[in-house]
């Protein structure tokens, strides 16, 4: 259903609210670069500081700019099922084509709470919806039994996954049985997994370069390994700086340095501290001769 690079966008702020301007700029720069889909309100995007409301106003920024050009999947996890279905419900209303469930944080449930959890939002919505594993985000990582239960629920599309085990994720694929797409939710690994027979990624660094990352993913769709494995080592060093502190703090920092966004984060996050800084400028300039080599920067 969704495939390539789907960026899990930002959400920038100023003086402590949505700078809309900002993130509709952002937005057309990405689908000006060639990303196939967007991802507001995930992790990269804050929703865990987003009001209920402020959550909803993305969303429908979101949708409003991007017009029908890319598909939008809109984040609407939560660690409480009943706020799930509610910001699940108003993605639909919105007019999303998919929603993006991160796996219940803090509340540390059993694999049978998270089968419920994911069932019950599913359920409750007639939406295309993907699961979403990230076990150092939640303290509890989604096995691939679990999985492969959660594969037979119909509106249930997708998963991504953020483990970076390619062991698991090939049990996973197992367990589904061909009922799910699989997404890479970890930069680093994109070209493994789509090897391994997942159709995208969710990234974190396409939104400062999307460029390379679509050469990446498009490359591994035609089966060119030479061209994946060059943009793979190209983006290394970006893809390491964009998590020497916790996301979005490096990204949106990238962002700032770029001109494109104020640069303001929400606590209990904090700003790019200069050490941070400096070894993030260094990735930076060197991707930078990275895209001007295999003449993707415009």
């Amino acid at each position: 259903m969704f495939h390539g690079t789907m960026t899990a966008l930002i959400t920038p702020f100023r003086d402590g609210a949505i700078d809309e301007e900002a993130f509709r700029a952002h937005i057309e720069r990405q689908i000006e670069a060639g990303v196939d889909g967007l991802v507001p309100t995930g992790t990269t995007g804050e929703a865990a500081t987003l009001a209920v409301e402020e959550h909803k106003r993305v969303i429908r920024i979101a949708v409003e700019q991007a017009a029908g050009r890319v598909p939008v999947i809109a984040g609407t996890g939560s660690n409480n099922t009943a706020e799930s279905i509610e910001l699940t419900a108003a993605a639909r209303t919105l007019g999303a084509d998919a929603a993006l469930l991160i796996s219940p944080y803090y509340n540390k449930p059993t694999q049978e709470g998270i089968y419920h959890h994911y069932r019950t939002v599913a359920e409750a919505v007639h939406l295309p919806q993907i699961l979403y594993n990230v076990p150092g985000r939640t303290s509890s990582n989604m096995l691939p039994e679990t999985v492969g239960k959660l594969s037979k629920i119909s509106n249930i599309i997708g998963i991504k996954d953020a483990t970076a085990n390619m062991d698991q994720l090939l049990r996973s694929m197992a367990a589904a049985d061909g009922r799910l797409e699989f997404y890479s939710g970890d930069d680093a690994t994109v070209l493994p997994f789509m090897a391994l027979g997942g159709v995208a990624v969710i990234s974190v660094v396409s939104n400062i370069a999307p460029r390379t990352m679509g050469a990446l993913t498009r490359a591994m769709a035609d089966g060119d390994i030479a061209t994946a494995r060059a943009m793979q080592v190209a983006l290394m060093e970006l893809n390491r700086a964009m998590f020497i502190r916790s996301n979005p703090i490096p990204v949106k920092a990238a962002c700032a340095l770029l001109g494109w966004i104020d640069g303001e984060i929400r606590l209990p996050l904090t700003p790019l501290d200069r050490a941070g800084e400096a070894e993030l400028r260094t990735a930076m300039e060197a991707f930078s001769g990275a895209e001007e080599r295999f003449s993707l920067k415009k």
